[in-house]
């Protein structure tokens, strides 16, 4: 069977991860997979080493001064359409608002729901819902939102998650000790949230939490790392340093981490915060889960259903503060709960899921 799997991204986003892993994963199983993609600026290859059994197909994208979101993502849809020749594959599975505007007919997996007010953003939104001709969700939430939004219903499979590059971060040897502690010497004792500084990530909300804390743990440290996105944040990164200036306080923001480092930078933290306000799985919550550390997380359905008891929730900043607080003297019984987890959700079996959904759900010939 021939897959294309398509992304608009070559940096470390979560929709990139997932396909970078499941690609991978269909190459163990037989599958015949390329994995295209947008690259965008002056990139040469994705943000890590891809296994060589899975083609890689990058459309050169550059980069356009004083661009607007708007122009930026039409113009993401027509170059990679004019790039794109899907009478090559058996399937076509769009990964992104992007790809499944750009590649015709197609399997679209929903990651998560996007809010537009701009009418052309909207409108892609709109078509990457209803124009493909089957979906697939990562949770029964987003399922459900898509069900109720537009009377569509996609086939559930449950993300997988590469946990054991994180338990062996989280191991005894010599080598992962000294990782963490590298971090730690860098970073001191810290609370680390992965997604960088957005709406969506809850950021804010984090620094204020944060604020409160430091009252009972003056040591503690805020470190926040990710961040690439097609979307301007700018004016929520203005008021998160306003908020931070007022707060005085100083968290570090390390941006892009090297995909080797990220482990231990995980494994290495105190606490790991998830305070997203909107999300579809959570795939960096469950690797910290395979590190072994604490997780607190925003209390959205969604989160319930993928993580249940194996993380604390919070609601509000409050709440968030107490929870940190909280996790910060767990003991070992919740976080080897999440390590058990994390370790069930395989991407050998999300990927024999998405095989036995590409049979039932062959490309359309017309």
């Amino acid at each position: 069977m021939r897959v294309a799997l398509i992304t608009y991204s070559t940096k470390p986003r979560g929709g990139v991860v997932h396909t970078l892993a499941l690609a991978e994963a269909l190459a163990d199983a037989g599958a015949d997979v390329t994995v295209w993609s947008l690259a965008r600026g002056d990139d040469s290859g994705f943000f890590r080493t891809v296994d060589s059994r899975v083609r890689l197909r990058l459309i050169e994208f550059p980069t356009m001064e004083d661009e607007t979101v708007t122009d930026r993502i039409v113009r993401s849809i027509e170059t990679m359409r004019r790039a794109f020749d899907r009478r090559e594959y058996d399937i076509v599975h769009a990964q992104d608002c992007i790809s499944a505007n750009a590649v015709g007919p197609c399997i679209r997996t929903v990651h998560h729901l996007d809010e537009f007010t701009t009418p052309v953003l909207a409108e892609c939104h709109e078509k990457a819902i209803v124009e493909p001709y089957a979906r697939i969700c990562v949770s029964r939430a987003v399922a459900a939102e898509v069900v109720d939004g537009w009377g569509l219903h996609p086939t559930v499979i449950p993300n997988g998650v590469a946990a054991q590059r994180f338990v062996d971060a989280a191991a005894d040897t010599v080598e992962a000790i000294a990782a963490r502690e590298r971090w730690r010497s860098q970073l001191g004792t810290y609370v680390l949230a992965v997604g960088g500084i957005e709406p969506r990530k809850g950021s804010i909300d984090l620094l204020d939490a944060y604020a409160l804390l430091q009252a009972t743990h003056p040591g503690l440290s805020l470190v926040f790392a990710g961040g690439e996105t097609l979307f301007d944040y700018r004016d929520y990164r203005a008021e998160f340093d306003r908020r931070r200036g007022e707060l005085d306080v100083e968290p570090a923001v390390l941006g892009t981490v090297d995909d080797d480092e990220l482990p231990a930078l995980v494994s290495a933290s105190a606490v790991f915060a998830f305070p997203s306000t909107k999300e579809g799985f959570g795939l960096a919550a469950m690797e910290a889960l395979a590190a072994g550390r604490p997780v607190v997380a925003r209390d959205l359905p969604v989160l319930r259903e993928v993580f249940g008891e194996c993380v604390s929730y919070a609601a509000d900043v409050p709440q968030l503060a107490d929870a940190l607080a909280g996790a910060l003297g767990t003991g070992t019984d919740r976080s080897t709960a999440g390590r058990d987890l994390a370790e069930s959700m395989t991407w050998a079996a999300a990927a024999q899921a998405h095989l036995r959904f590409y049979a039932d759900h062959p490309m359309p010939t017309n």
